[in-house]
């Protein structure tokens, strides 16, 4: 579409301003031109430059002037000659496309709609009016994934992603910020959460091994209806958040499988302060050190089994039993016991909680 946008706005400048005018895309393949002959010719140099700069820059006889909305160009409009008024002509040129090009994209575009769906930007009593213009199916099932970049080389992880979900009538692919892209994926009525996780999966191996991108993937519940995708959002940003506090370790986080830590995540700090203060009266959880905490961790891992964690500690049985009666002591709570064991893990979570400080969305 932006072809024919484009090629509308280079035909109506072609006798006002005499020179050939056109313009590339980010392959430097020429998709629309005052010379129609010339639409379809690609040329190698030219895209080195185009990703090079977004300056005007000039290449045999031709003056080029870069714009989009991406940090690589995604356009760049030419102008036949080298002198100052074809410059003048080239960034007159790229300023009209490149708003004309926000217009359509804001009015007509799917990808453009659905960020402003889940970024709570259109109005709900518009979101329906604005998806039958577009002919958008509302009541398709989808699901939110947000992907953080965590580290990464020079390759565009972005592009990666779109060209992993090529089907733009189904799957969108939008960025957030320098590091968030977002991809709402099209799904089956009924998709289990485990198959979402080995979709995320495929994106992380994918960066990962091939482009040595380290990513963290965020999934939020799947939603039926399109009103429903701003909480999807939402929630996938919640589990990353959430993951970064109790689940370090973990590239995928699913908003459904957060269990506790989702609620200690939404809890204010100071009740947070105050059930601390409550469970350990006894002594401060600070007086556990770091062998004591070790051993409490393999405990609540092997069920409360004594025996299974001395074995997987490789430490005698009565070892353990004066580890958890020295717990005991200080803190007043028995771990052999399942309802202190609860009360224990739960303060052990909000510990955590409190010190990383996450942000709340």
């Amino acid at each position: 579409m932006s072809n024919r946008l484009f090629q509308g706005v280079v035909h109506q400048m072609r006798d006002t301003l005499d020179r050939v005018i056109g313009v590339v895309d980010d392959t430097a393949t020429i998709i629309s031109c005052s010379d129609l002959t010339r639409i379809g010719e690609t040329s190698e140099y030219i895209s080195l430059d185009l990703v090079e700069s977004n300056d005007l820059f000039v290449r045999d006889g031709y003056t080029y002037k870069p714009f989009g909305t991406r940090i690589k160009p995604d356009y760049a409009v030419f102008v036949e000659g080298t002198d100052d008024m074809a410059a003048k002509f080239a960034g007159v040129l790229a300023v009209s496309l490149a708003s004309i090009k926000q217009y359509y994209d804001e009015k007509y575009d799917r990808n453009n709609f659905i960020k402003n769906v889940i970024l709570d930007n259109i109005l709900p009593g518009d979101i329906y009016v604005k998806a039958r213009e577009l002919h958008f199916n509302t009541d398709i099932n989808r699901v939110v994934l947000l992907i953080r970049i965590v580290s990464s080389n020079d390759i565009s992880a972005f592009d990666v992603i779109q060209n992993l979900f090529p089907d733009k009538q189904k799957d969108f692919v939008f960025n957030i910020s320098e590091s968030d892209i977002v991809l709402v994926k099209e799904i089956k009525p009924g998709i289990e959460s485990k198959d979402l996780e080995k979709l995320a999966r495929s994106i992380v191996d994918t960066l990962g091994s091939e482009f040595y991108t380290r990513v963290v993937v965020g999934i939020g519940t799947s939603v039926a209806g399109i009103k429903d995708l701003a909480r999807s959002f939402k929630e996938a940003q919640v589990a990353l958040e959430v993951g970064k506090v109790f689940d370090t370790e973990k590239s995928i986080v699913s908003y459904d499988n957060l269990g506790i830590a989702r609620l200690i995540y939404q809890l204010p700090t100071t009740l947070c302060e105050m059930f601390l203060r409550e469970v350990f009266k006894k002594g401060s959880i600070e007086s556990l050190d770091h062998e004591t905490l070790f051993t409490i961790q393999k405990f609540f891992e092997n069920n409360l089994n004594v025996s299974e964690t001395s074995r997987k500690l490789f430490v005698h049985r009565n070892t353990l039993v004066y580890r958890l009666e020295k717990i005991k002591k200080l803190t007043g709570l028995d771990l052999r016991e399942f309802d202190h064991a609860i009360i224990f893990k739960v303060a052990l979570m909000v510990k955590k909680y409190l010190t990383a400080n996450p942000v709340k969305y």
